[in-house]
């Protein structure tokens, strides 16, 4: 019953512990085995967790804010233990992929990740409209000094952009979020009191937006992306890995979660142009992606396109495409993540992320290049991999909705693989330069990252059933909720 209390909980302990370590050996030290205690209680929830109950499991509920109506609740059905699960392995990782950094002030560096990792948990679990709002917050602010204070050029402009873009959609849901608590019987935010309301369709579509621009931004969909190139490039590694290996997840769990359940005649007005948007996405960031001559900006517009994919399957609305999405929400988050530390150790090794700097990286590091060609053929949906799993499914949801919306979205996967293959054969293969000759092979802290990606990559290609099984109940519970919902009103 005190797992998941105690999982939101022991990243906090570990951020409150960390300014009083002052070496930078120690903090990331005992950073990583807080974050593999976290880790430790998640496989422990796992493994207890009953995939076929459709309610919220190891719950704990308790009055926080008694006078409006606001509680400290929270719990997992198979779609949060999935995003849990997500998170608590990926934070360890992270912060394994900085054991080669030394950075300036690194208790508070570290503090900061374990402070966002709690937020992003609470956004994941929370069962009250209030705490899920004070989560999203939370893990807003570390991101912000990550970038502020670890990142490199233009890095105040640059985040001055992505704090007031999200800020102004974090302000559209709170006022949604608000008035719907005003329209429960006993004005309480809880989410099964919100779940229960009976809106009319206007109400409804204006919620639906209200909720939509707040989640768009944070995936990032079209139009609402222009923030995130620029900030995954001038971010430290270890904050783009957050930003797009788990925040922004949260917009799409918070599409699943509250979007679609709570407005659901808002869904089924504007759902169409959402998916529209969705495609638009993945078509215009993969025909900026074959323009970019730096790395990390590719893998960014990459994500973007991957993301439109996510968020169609999404908003097409049945079991296949909902399945794919979370699936895929694991892949992406594992594969960018994989991604950007190739950058990042490019970058460390040979100061420059420009494509045309590059060549040749395969003849001195071979270990190097095979560990990215693992992580590139699962973000390009290779069969055997994790990326295909996902994206398969994905497509399959979007085709049961449109044929043609399909097709177009079909798209992300050609574009993918020629401008993935190409960033490879750039960066790996060709002829060597004074930079790439002298090129040293990874090792250590390096060699560890890759192989525990590697194993997810073909591991969850090869056999993907136990994390499906896991949220198959909670989706199909939700779908026909949803849809019954929709239906009721058409007749």
């Amino acid at each position: 019953m005190m797992e998941l209390l105690l999982l939101i909980l022991l990243p906090l302990t570990g951020a409150i512990l960390m300014p009083f370590l002052g070496k930078s050996l120690v903090a990331k030290t005992v950073a990583l085995v807080w974050s593999l205690l976290s880790l430790a209680v998640t496989a422990r929830m796992v493994c207890c967790f009953n995939p076929d109950v459709i309610t919220p499991q190891f719950g704990f509920d308790y009055w926080w804010i008694y006078p409006m109506g606001i509680k400290f609740k929270a719990g997992v059905d198979g779609i949060s233990l999935l995003m849990v699960l997500l998170t608590n392995f990926l934070v360890p990782v992270i912060i394994l992929a900085t054991f080669k950094h030394t950075y300036k002030n690194a208790a508070a560096f570290y503090a900061l990740i374990l402070f966002m990792q709690s937020g992003m948990l609470v956004v994941f679990t929370a069962l009250d409209a209030f705490l899920f709002y004070v989560g999203w917050e939370a893990a807003l602010i570390p991101i912000y000094f990550i970038c502020a204070l670890w990142g490199g050029e233009n890095r105040i402009r640059v985040n001055l952009k992505f704090f007031i873009y999200t800020m102004a959609g974090s302000l559209l849901m709170l006022i949604a979020i608000i008035y719907l608590a005003m329209q429960t019987p006993g004005k309480m935010y809880d989410i099964d009191a919100i779940y229960a309301l009976d809106l009319d369709p206007q109400t409804q579509g204006w919620i639906f937006w209200a909720f939509f621009v707040a989640f768009a931004i944070k995936m990032p969909v079209f139009p609402f992306h222009t923030w995130q190139p620029d900030t995954y490039s001038s971010a430290p590694t270890a904050g783009t890995m957050l930003l797009s290996g788990i925040m922004l997840k949260m917009g799409v769990y918070g599409v699943i979660r509250w979007l679609i359940p709570v407005a659901p005649l808002g869904f089924a007005h504007w759902g169409q142009t959402a998916i529209v948007l969705s495609i638009i996405g993945i078509v215009y960031a993969s025909l900026i992606a074959f323009t970019q001559k730096n790395s990390k900006r590719l893998i960014a517009y990459s994500s973007i396109a991957h993301v439109g994919l996510i968020s169609a399957g999404i908003f097409a609305w049945n079991v296949q495409g909902l399945q794919g999405a979370m699936i895929q929400m694991l892949s992406h988050g594992i594969n960018v993540i994989g991604l950007f530390f190739v950058c990042d150790i490019i970058l460390d090794r040979l100061n420059t992320d420009k494509l045309e700097d590059l060549g040749g990286i395969a003849k001195n590091a071979p270990k190097f290049a095979i560990a990215f060609f693992v992580v590139l053929m699962g973000s390009v949906a290779l069969p055997g991999t994790n990326g295909f799993i996902g994206e398969f499914l994905l497509l399959m949801g979007v085709y049961q909705y449109n044929l043609y919306a399909g097709i177009i979205a079909g798209l992300t996967i050609i574009f993918g693989a020629v401008y993935m293959l190409r960033m490879f054969q750039k960066m790996m293969l060709g002829v060597s330069n004074e930079r790439t000759l002298v090129f040293k092979d990874i090792s250590g802290s390096e060699y560890a990252v890759f192989v525990l990606i590697g194993i997810l990559v073909i591991g969850i290609g090869v056999y993907p059933k136990p994390l499906m099984h896991l949220s198959e109940a909670a989706i199909t519970n939700l779908v026909n909720v949803v849809n019954t919902k929709i239906q009721v009103v058409r007749f």
